[in-house]
Formats: C-alpha cells, structure tokens, sequence
C-alpha cells in the first residue's frame, strides 16, 4: 500500500474532510508525483491508527488461533447493492495441530446475522464476542476440520474501508480493502499475517457487473439477472490480501513474456469515464516487470495474472494479491502517479509473496516497495534518479522505532524510513552483497512469512557480516535519525598537507552510530574521495594529501540519513 492510511477516527471526520479538499486541490493544481509522498505524510495529522494497538490484536488475535493454520477458504459472496447487503456462505479447511483442541476461535464481526455453523456436516454451538466467534466442537478435532458459516447483513466499514457499497456517476461500485486487521467485517477468517491459505472466491452480483478478485478467473456463470464469477488463488494468500471488487468496469488486457519465458496476463479494469485514462497509465507494466524481475527474481504469481483495478479510495493504491485496487483520483492519464504504481508492483514480492510475519514486521512490506521505487528509477536512469527519489522521501522519523512502530504501522516512518535503511545497508554491505540478499531472502521466504530476524539473519549469512548493531541502531532500537557535527582543520606537513576531520554524534535517539562514510575532498576542477568507518561517538579521521583541499563534502553521494552541520573550518 502506498504511504497514506490510517483508521477514521468518528471525532476527526470534519478534520479528515477539511484535509481531504486541500490534498485534491494540491494534487489537481500541481499534478506532480512528488506531492504524493508530502500529502500522505500529512494525513497523520487527521488520521489515527490509535485505535489498532497491541492491547486491540491481542484480544482480537487469541493464543488457540496459533495452534490451528488454515488451509483453504471457499468464500460465496452475494452482493445486494441497492441494500448494502451481502449474503455469504464461507468454507474453511483447517489444520488442527493441538489434539486437545474443542474449540475453533475464528475473527468475526458480530454485526453480521449468522445462519447456521457446521463442522463437517454437524451443526454447532457457538458464541459471539464483537470481533470473534468461538465455535464449539462435540468431540477433539484432530487432523482436519472443515468449518462452514452461513450469514448475512451489511458488513461494517472499518479501518481504511474494510468493505464499501460505493457509488460512481450514479452507478454502484462495491470493493474491500482489509488491511491490516479487517477482513473479518465481511468474512471470517483467521485474520493473521501469517496464516497463508489457498482460496476460491465466487462473487455473485446482477448481470451487469462485473466482479473481480484475487487469483485467476475460472469460470462465470449466469443464473436470472444474476452472474457469478469464480476466483482462484493456485499461491497461498493473506487474509487481509483478500479482495473483491464489483462495478461496471471496462477491460484492457496485454500479455507479458517474463525473463524465464512464462507468459504473464496483465489486466486493466476502471470504469468508463476513466479507462482511457487508466489504460494510457497501466501501459508500462512491462517495463517495470522486467526491471523488479531483473532484481528481485521472476514474478510471483505467474499461474494467475496482475492487474490494476479502479476503485473510489481517495487516499491511494492498495496491493491485493494479482490485484491491486487504485484510487479514482490517481488515474490521470498522464502517469501522474507512476511512483504509486511502481510502489504497488513491488509489493507483490515485498508483501504478498514475502509476507510479514507480524505487524511489528510491516517495513519488510513498505520499506522494500519504497525503495523499490527508488531501484526503478536508478535501473532507468542511473544513481542520480534514485537520490533524487530517496531525497524527497528524506525525514526526522522521531516517531518510535522502525520495528514495532505501534500506533504509526501506516507512517512515513515505516515507508521512508524504511527504504532509507534498506540503502544503508547496501552502503554497509557492498552493492554486489546487497542485491545477492534480496534475491536469497526472496526465493527463501517466497510464498511464507518472513521476520525482521529472519532478513537480519539472512543479511548476515549473505554478507558474512556481524549486522546486529545495524539493525539495533536503525531498527530495533533506535528512533530518529544520525545527526553530526563536523569540523576540519587543514595544516601543512613535511611539504605536504594533512587535513584533520572530527564528527561528533548528537542525536538523542540512539547514543552511538556505527556506519561507513565517504569523505569529497576538493582540489579546483579534481577530487578524491576517501571512506572511512565511524565507530565512537566522536571521532576524527586524517587525510594526507600534495596539494591543499579547497573544499571538502561528508557523504556527497548521499547513503546515509543524516544531517551533517559544518561547526568550524580552517582552509588557510
């Protein structure tokens, strides 16, 4: 998802309304890429995810969900539009891995009427609490358990929209959005990270739709005025991945030969006022497949497809699995937003096929897909682009710690600041080391979930590197950024010169950075750079040279986030 969501507070929506009309006149003024990054870094200031802490998953994530792993959903869903209905019929199959187990706590909203509960072919006993349902067994569940709920109701629009009955140009336009605990507003589920499953999803509307969701299109069938289309994930998926969206939408269809040779269909839905528009914007999907795929490894989903469909969320992308949702407001025509496309791309290896393990893990998603954009650009046209893009993307981040960001799991905090850090690692590493760790940590964690230990350690295997103190200083423990001091003396000595500089570390979030920097030292129309490696809160380095440096620059390339004030200088 790109940088820009949190939960609607009810206390803020004038707030959030009085925001919303000063991003659309940025946007619809200046029409640049850049004021993206800027926009969505200022909706913190309206928008809260305060409501989505530990204490919330804990309870809405119980202890026995762990000793159960779901294996496949079979979600029917019927959509009422004019009623903002639906009625579903939800199948899971689960794997009981405790053989004690007589109960199964599935996520739940308990707005939603309930029909019937079975195991097997039994009905059974159940209770509601707001968010989960726990269900009853008459006997131990071993092996595999097959559990089905029959419901109806109008969901609850949760989160960023967990499930919206929308409305575009008079015409209904239906779509989900789950991220990061709410899929179960419309189905249930174990809506945990981690918990990756198979899936076949029928979504059943009047004829005139056209429903759409994650995986490749299987079968549609018409019954009456209804059609149903049928679904169908062949790679494992998360819950909060999981999409459908319904509306009269237009088609664009292209084909894709991937580096190994495997054809890819590529998909454009949007709606008649805008498809010109999206087509013109979704056109270049094969160059930046080729270009992640170059990087990273083959794309992940090639059985099924990607696709790009419109739907009316005002705040951005959103990465579905094979379908990413992108906002009205984002299709230009005139690719206006292609950082926010490539950003959606990347995510499906940095999010959907690597997946996190836990929310505290959420940088491994939007760090990587951040500074993917970043890798895009500087394949495209060289290291200067991706300064340039890391430059705009360039903050304090005081705002808790990379891991476990708490209440700020949507922030630039973890966007930004965690492509920044992925780019010092490659600084700390090597650049060969670096992209050899991608690759490796992609083909391991392809299809699972992966920790920040898990990558640290990878890292470390990669690099033959001892990385804690990196990934202490920057991700686990420290908050904020590096920021130094600096000061040069220049003197003669034995016919040559010696330039003495000392940095001298501030920041209160961490108390002693360890990194490498490169040092410019200017000679006129010449220069030579120098690394160094900083090991001590204050430390001075000595540079020999023939002639006397007129000029010096610390880290002129760029690869660390800090701030560098020069305190005194001595050039005479």
């Amino acid at each position: 998802m790109i940088n820009k969501k949190k939960i609607l507070i009810p206390s803020a929506f004038l707030a959030v309304f009085i925001f919303a009309g000063m991003i659309f006149l940025i946007f619809h003024l200046k029409g640049r890429t850049e004021l993206i990054d800027r926009a969505e870094k200022n909706i913190d200031l309206v928008l809260s995810l305060k409501d989505i802490n530990e204490d919330f998953i804990s309870g809405y994530n119980v202890k026995s969900q762990r000793t159960l792993d779901v294996l496949h959903y079979e979600i029917k869903i019927e959509l009422f539009p004019e009623e903002k209905r639906i009625r579903g019929i939800v199948d899971i199959t689960i794997k009981v891995d405790n053989p004690n187990q007589t109960e199964i706590v599935l996520n739940f909203y308990d707005n939603l009427k309930i029909n019937s509960v079975l195991i097997g072919n039994r009905e059974v006993k159940y209770s509601r609490s707001t968010t989960n349902i726990s269900i009853i067994a008459k006997e131990r569940l071993t092996d595999t358990v097959r559990v089905q709920i029959s419901y109806e109701g109008e969901p609850k629009k949760l989160g960023f929209g967990s499930f919206n009955f929308d409305e575009m140009n008079g015409k209904k336009l239906i779509y989900t959005l789950n991220q990061p605990v709410f899929a179960s507003t419309w189905f249930p589920c174990i809506d945990l990270p981690d918990d990756k499953a198979l899936a076949d999803i029928y979504i059943t509307n009047d004829s005139s739709y056209v429903s759409l969701s994650n995986g490749k299109l299987t079968g549609i069938t018409i019954n009456g005025k209804k059609k149903t289309y049928h679904w169908k994930t062949y790679y494992p998926i998360s819950t909060y991945l999981i999409a459908i969206y319904s509306g009269n939408y237009k088609t664009h269809s292209q084909k894709y030969i991937s580096a190994n040779k495997d054809t890819l269909d590529l998909f454009c839905y949007a709606l008649p006022e805008k498809f010109d528009d999206a087509v013109k914007d979704f056109r270049d999907h094969d160059k930046y497949l080729r270009v992640f795929e170059e990087i990273f490894g083959f794309y992940p989903f090639t059985k099924e497809k990607y696709s790009l469909a419109q739907f009316n969320w005002f705040y951005g992308a959103m990465e579905h699995q094979t379908i990413t949702g992108i906002g009205t407001e984002y299709i230009s025509g005139r690719k206006l937003f292609q950082d926010m496309i490539i950003h959606e791309l990347a995510h499906q290896w940095w999010g959907n096929a690597v997946g996190p393990k836990t929310w505290n893990d959420i940088w491994l998603n939007e760090g990587f897909s951040t500074y993917s954009e970043a890798l895009y650009w500087e394949k495209q046209s060289g290291f200067d682009a991706l300064k340039t893009t890391l430059a705009a993307k360039f903050g304090t981040f005081d705002k808790g710690t990379l891991y476990n960001p708490k209440n700020n799991l949507f922030s630039s905090l973890v966007y930004d600041k965690g492509a920044w850090v992925l780019h010092m690692l490659r600084k700390e590493v090597g650049d060969s080391t670096f992209f050899n760790i991608l690759r490796n940590y992609y083909d391991r964690f392809k299809y699972k979930n992966a920790s920040t230990k898990d990558f640290m350690e990878i890292s470390e295997e990669i690099s033959q590197m001892n990385l804690k103190h990196f990934f202490d200083q920057w991700i686990f423990e420290g908050s904020g950024i590096l920021e130094v001091k600096y000061n040069y003396v220049i003197e003669p000595f034995n016919n040559r010169f010696k330039t003495r500089i000392t940095l001298k570390q501030l920041q209160n979030g961490y108390d002693i950075y360890k990194f490498p920097i490169d040092i410019k030292f200017i000679f006129g129309n010449e220069s030579e750079t120098r690394s160094y490696y900083v090991s001590k809160r204050e430390e001075s380095f000595i540079y020999e040279s023939n002639s006397k440096p007129s000029d010096l620059v610390v880290d002129p390339d760029k690869w660390l986030l800090a701030t560098f004030e020069l305190i005194k200088s001595d050039n005479d």
